[in-house]
């Protein structure tokens, strides 16, 4: 039997529509994970949130983080904010910032991490994400909808 392709994607996105944002803080950004695929409804494994969060903290101050230095901010909101001691390990935490760097919110320079050329998120999601990511997965699903249109033609009578 021949063996027929992988099923990995080259890129892929996720979207939900929220209702519009009233939160703040850190519930603000976890509603804006959720929107965007980095963390699924109903997750308790939320450290993605958090390092989201100490990033734009960091932008705040222009600050270049390590990854260490990442972490420890995690402990110290996720301690701030009385949530449990999940996800934390360096190996999770280095997994999360290449999870928002594949979405092209934030970059690395010298393993040091920050948001994409300290921009606005509006600004780096409208280029990168819709601009670019969006763009070309839709016109490769388009691909698609062509390729079985030609392949499954409808013969009208």
């Amino acid at each position: 039997m021949a063996k027929i392709s992988r099923d990995t994607p080259l890129a892929e996105i996720t979207l939900r529509r929220y209702e519009k944002p009233t939160m703040n803080d850190r519930d603000l950004v976890r509603k804006f994970c959720l929107s965007v695929g980095l963390l699924q409804p109903g997750d308790s494994r939320d450290v993605v949130v958090d390092v989201l969060h100490v990033l734009l903290k960091a932008r705040q101050q222009k600050e270049q983080l390590h990854s260490e230095e990442v972490k420890n901010n995690v402990m110290d909101l996720r301690k701030d904010s009385k949530l449990p001691m999940l996800g934390i390990a360096s190996s999770n935490i280095r997994r999360q910032l290449k999870r928002l760097k594949d979405l092209h919110l934030i970059e690395t320079n010298a393993n040091l991490y920050r948001v994409t050329e300290f921009s606005n998120l509006s600004e780096i999601f409208e280029e990168k994400v819709e601009g670019f990511l969006l763009k070309s997965v839709m016109s490769r699903v388009k691909d698609y909808l062509k390729k079985m249109d030609e392949e499954f033609k409808h013969h009208e009578e």
